[in-house]
């Protein structure tokens, strides 16, 4: 173990005691710098329970970063030792880098939609870098024995779901995220288990409560995700059709509690599309 390394865990611990409070002398900057260096650490102790709580606390309660921080900071969370840290890689623990940079995105997402600071060519690198990323991951391992949580498509979709949310957010964008979800769902390799579901429909009831896309234009897309249904057999059938149908399943619940009488259409379709992939309904009917 280093001693960079155990004097950040120490500090980090210390700032936790002290509600994240820099004592005199200390520089903000020093400690992202470490932080970043070891986001995707192999042990939950530091990257998770340490690192990210720490980001968390900074940007989304004490705003602590100037908008020129965080555009640097998010710079260099985008970049390719980082979000994209060998990208395409799966069983390795590189996903750690990956799924843990993604998450202060969001983070700083959040606070553009309530205090608008990036330049639309900023916005737009953004966008495009989830997108890619959500489309490039291939490690999808939820929770792992040896190095707690990767959960590469739930932190993608926390980070996706600030980003429709965001005022640059046009209809084009709101497409291309639904297009990223059902590439997601539809990944070919991997049946989600860790509750990825509930985090993947998070982002698509964000648009229905919010009307951020046309209603006519969401059911669509919601018909559409259950034509995996009629692909040919496979393994890769198999997976789409449980992911589909296990995220229509959350999304119906949670627009039954979040919605209107007015949304029923959701729900109508959202029914209409479990059916489908929902052979056992099919056959005993």
């Amino acid at each position: 173990m280093s001693d960079s390394r155990t004097k950040l865990m120490q500090d980090l611990e210390r700032l936790e005691a002290e509600d994240y409070q820099l004592r005199e002398g200390e520089q903000l900057q020093e400690f992202v710098a470490l932080m970043l260096q070891y986001i995707g650490d192999p042990q939950p102790e530091l990257r998770d329970n340490l690192i990210y709580p720490t980001f968390h606390h900074w940007i989304a309660i004490e705003n602590k970063f100037t908008d020129d921080e965080l555009r640097s900071l998010l710079a260099t969370l985008l970049d390719e030792q980082h979000l994209f840290h060998e990208i395409g890689s799966d069983g390795e623990p590189s996903v750690f880098t990956r799924t843990f940079s993604v998450l202060p995105v969001a983070l700083i997402l959040r606070r553009h939609c309530k205090q608008p600071f990036l330049e639309q060519a900023d916005f737009l690198h953004v966008k495009e870098s989830l997108l890619r990323y959500y489309k490039e991951e291939k490690d999808l391992r939820g929770f792992l024995t040896e190095g707690g949580w990767a959960h590469s498509a739930a932190h993608g979709a926390d980070a996706l779901d600030e980003l429709v949310q965001c005022p640059e957010s046009d209809e084009a964008l709101q497409l291309e995220v639904l297009a990223a979800i059902s590439g997601m769902l539809h990944n070919g390799k991997h049946i989600f288990n860790d509750q990825e579901d509930e985090r993947i429909a998070t982002i698509v009831f964000t648009m229905m409560t919010n009307h951020l896309l046309p209603q006519q234009k969401q059911v669509n897309w919601i018909h559409a995700l259950a034509e995996c249904q009629d692909w040919p057999r496979s393994r890769g059938k198999t997976i789409a059709v449980v992911n589909t149908k296990n995220f229509l399943r959350s999304l119906y619940f949670r627009q039954r509690e979040g919605c209107q009488e007015k949304e029923n259409d959701f729900a109508a379709a959202i029914l209409a599309a479990e059916r489908k992939v929902n052979h056992f309904v099919s056959n005993h009917s």
